[in-house]
């Protein structure tokens, strides 16, 4: 599967647009070529099929995985297996490094299909893609480029270390150092809340080579996952998205030659900055994602539950609340294509990326309240996919900047439109 998804992901253009809607004949599909400026939510024939290939994985592969990886707070080993397979791991890496060569708005359709049926895979494949492998891809020498980019996208996990105790939202108070020896760096500090530590073969760290400078001391260092020093915590017993692994990872003198550092010294916080507002569009992918697949969860048992008489979905009170959601995670939907599309462009994207992960968190968490309420009693039972949702939804409110970080970064946008 992974070859043909590869190869038909190498090229493909705006020019070849196809409606999400079977039913649309064939003369109006082609009218939309002439379309200079396509709807977000209109995907090309190559972009269909990558959404097709990943519904079909998650259906078969992780779906019948998911409460027992929720259960055992343990991501299963075959689900990793197909996720490099299939190309799931390297979508946008380069197909001279083994990778699927595709475009960034593919890897938010990935993130948003394996979200639909369970938002823990969806996160590993999420910081995996939109961090690791776009830092190693923008700012790689030849060389690290070459020892690392085959194996992201074929067999090793990445991880990336920010997050401290003392540095959460304001994420660039860290004090984890990098003191320069030589022809090398010395990394002392712990790092708190690390997606992907469990599994991860990799690591980017974020810490300062020169406190005095203050933020602009912040550097980013590939430590790999066997260098000594490197010590791999107690993961994290979390409410939400348990399968995917969140544990602290402490550096006690962990020595790393000088030729680690990923792009230059001092550049972190930039790098940072860069990525954090580009994975934001991937959290509100997971979120889309997430509400989807709790809606098409739901809905289809308020059709088959009869109360007095009729089907619960013909009370016009439930069908308004019906419409209501829909109507929310369609917009939510708008607004993450949106995003993607202009970062994907190379136009402004920093409001919009912050206003789909804001708004795709608060349609998550309404569409998970609602959709227990609409199962009643049963809605809250394992026995339903609707109650892991629920627990699953919160996360999109606090990583990659919380709702509050996301409203300062939208208003500081709209002065700047002002001014």
């Amino acid at each position: 599967m992974r070859r043909g998804v590869k190869a038909g992901l190498r090229h493909y253009g705006r020019s070849s647009i196809l409606t999400q809607n079977t039913a649309v004949k064939a003369s109006t599909v082609q009218s939309l070529e002439t379309i200079t400026n396509p709807p977000v939510d209109l995907l090309s024939p190559d972009e269909q099929m990558m959404k097709d290939t990943v519904r079909k994985l998650a259906q078969e592969k992780i779906q019948p995985l998911v409460a027992k990886m929720d259960a055992e707070s343990q991501m299963d080993p075959s689900v990793l297996n197909a996720l490099f397979e299939n190309g799931l791991m390297g979508v946008e890496i380069e197909a001279e490094y083994g990778g699927t060569n595709s475009s960034f708005f593919v890897a938010n359709l990935v993130i948003e299909e394996l979200a639909k049926v369970d938002p823990s895979v969806s996160v590993l494949v999420d910081v995996h893609n939109t961090l690791i492998n776009t830092l190693f891809r923008k700012l790689g020498t030849p060389e690290q480029k070459e020892k690392y980019l085959p194996k992201l996208a074929t067999d090793t996990i990445g991880s990336f270390c920010l997050s401290e105790a003392e540095s959460g939202s304001d994420a660039f108070a860290l004090r984890t150092s990098a003191v320069k020896q030589g022809d090398y760096y010395i990394i002392n500090g712990t790092k708190l809340w690390i997606t992907n530590a469990e599994h991860a073969g990799v690591f980017l760290v974020m810490a300062n080579a020169n406190p005095t400078a203050g933020y602009k001391g912040i550097t980013t260092f590939i430590v790999d996952r066997d260098t000594e020093g490197l010590i791999i915590g107690k993961k994290e017993d979390k409410m939400c998205i348990r399968a995917s692994s969140t544990c602290p990872v402490t550096f006690d003198n962990v020595k790393i030659p000088a030729s680690n550092v990923l792009g230059q010294v001092g550049m972190g916080y930039r790098y940072a900055i860069e990525m954090l507002n580009e994975g934001r569009i991937g959290i509100g992918a997971q979120m889309l994602g997430l509400s989807e697949g709790c809606f098409d969860a739901t809905v289809p048992y308020t059709m088959d539950r009869k109360q007095f008489g009729k089907r619960v979905f013909d009370f016009q009170g439930m069908q308004h609340q019906i419409a209501h959601v829909a109507t929310q995670i369609e917009a939510a939907r708008l607004l993450v294509y949106n995003a993607a599309r202009k970062k994907e462009a190379g136009v402004p994207f920093i409001k919009e990326a912050s206003m789909a992960k804001l708004f795709a968190s608060e349609v998550a968490t309404l569409t998970t309240s609602k959709c227990i309420e609409w199962m009643g009693g049963v809605g809250i039972t394992r026995t339903y996919p609707v109650e892991k949702f629920y627990r699953d939804c919160k996360i999109g409110t606090i990583y990659e900047g919380t709702s509050n970080i996301q409203m300062n970064t939208i208003a500081k946008c709209i002065a700047a439109e002002m001014s």
